[in-house]
């Protein structure tokens, strides 16, 4: 009865903040300043205005506007994309089916890169804490870090794109169109998003795994004769992971927000350069429904988070079982 009632209060929760998001959405695209419809329409006529500002629903108050596209969201309708011309728009449905996947597969990619690196050198670092080689990379992490993702994107067409010729610095490539120039195509944005995510999580595990070092049953299990391979992994790395896990699932949906220069400097045309674009164009309803898409996105990986927190530790399965 506990755990239902747990589960409703956190999915209780899910919907206010989506709710919350969603409609403070509509409540900021309303304040914007000029008018959308004159925008869409620049040389429309009265009459096409009026009909378009009756169709974006501008005509109606905030709040039968927020609940006239809800009820169009939950069935999903996501509304039209627009033309500036009277030729009518494009259902942002298929656009989103068009480049959310590259978004998707950019942001898979990363998560997959900066884990498969950071996970054994933050094990590494906090294995040989306060080592010389533990302060080098730390400072070199330190730097990465600071570094802005776009900048390092600009650097590596240039030099791998340009200078060099190693790569084509512009276009995404399908995997229909074979894998190999799919990853290739793939190559430059991933590494311009990954390095800046190896930084933060490595020191976030190198942090955690020498919290973790100190603990008595890792002395037990020295004590016992284990090898400091078997005890790294099998017993350090676990209760260390849940700051790293937490820190993953949030960047996969907060890559978005760095997808959207990221795919505007290699030209992958993909979910966050369609929402920056429907922002610059006052694209209402677009925006409205890509924003709530990105708030679902984490919702569900904060659920995520929280069944793999009580595989990871069983101490937070049997605390919500209490």
């Amino acid at each position: 009865m506990s755990k239902a009632v747990g589960i409703l209060t956190n999915l209780g929760k899910m919907l206010l903040v989506l709710f919350l998001v969603t409609f403070g959405i509509t409540v900021l695209v309303r304040l914007l300043p000029g008018d959308p419809v004159s925008t869409l329409l620049p040389f429309g006529s009265p009459e096409q205005l009026d009909a378009l500002r009756k169709e974006l629903g501008l005509d109606k108050n905030v709040f039968q506007y927020y609940f006239s596209w809800l009820k169009d969201f939950v069935r999903g309708d996501f509304g039209t994309y627009y033309n500036t011309n009277a030729e009518g728009g494009t259902p942002v449905s298929s656009m989103i089916a068009q480049t959310l996947p590259r978004t998707l597969l950019l942001m898979l990619y990363t998560t997959f890169v900066s884990l498969a690196f950071s996970i054994p050198l933050g094990i590494l670092l906090a294995y040989r804490a306060q080592t010389k080689l533990d302060k080098t990379v730390s400072n070199i992490l330190f730097g990465i870090s600071s570094i802005p993702n776009f900048a390092i994107g600009l650097a590596l067409a240039y030099l791998l794109g340009v200078k060099f010729d190693l790569l084509n610095p512009l276009g995404y490539v399908p995997i229909s169109d074979g894998f190999g120039e799919h990853v290739k195509s793939m190559i430059m944005p991933v590494i311009s998003l990954s390095l800046g995510t190896i930084a933060t999580f490595t020191r976030l595990l190198r942090v955690d795994t020498i919290s973790t070092l100190k603990e008595d049953f890792v002395t037990m299990a020295s004590s016992k004769g284990l090898s400091n391979r078997w005890i790294l992994w099998r017993h350090v790395f676990r209760p260390s992971s849940l700051t790293l896990l937490t820190s993953a699932a949030l960047t996969m949906a907060s890559l978005i927000g760095g997808a959207v220069v990221i795919e505007s400097v290699f030209a992958l045309n993909g979910f966050g350069m369609f929402l920056a674009m429907s922002i610059v164009v006052r694209q209402y309803l677009a925006i409205q429904s890509l924003v709530a898409i990105v708030a679902i996105a984490f919702i569900l990986f904060n659920l995520i988070v929280d069944v793999l927190y009580a595989v990871i530790d069983p101490r937070v399965r049997n605390h919500r079982g209490a």
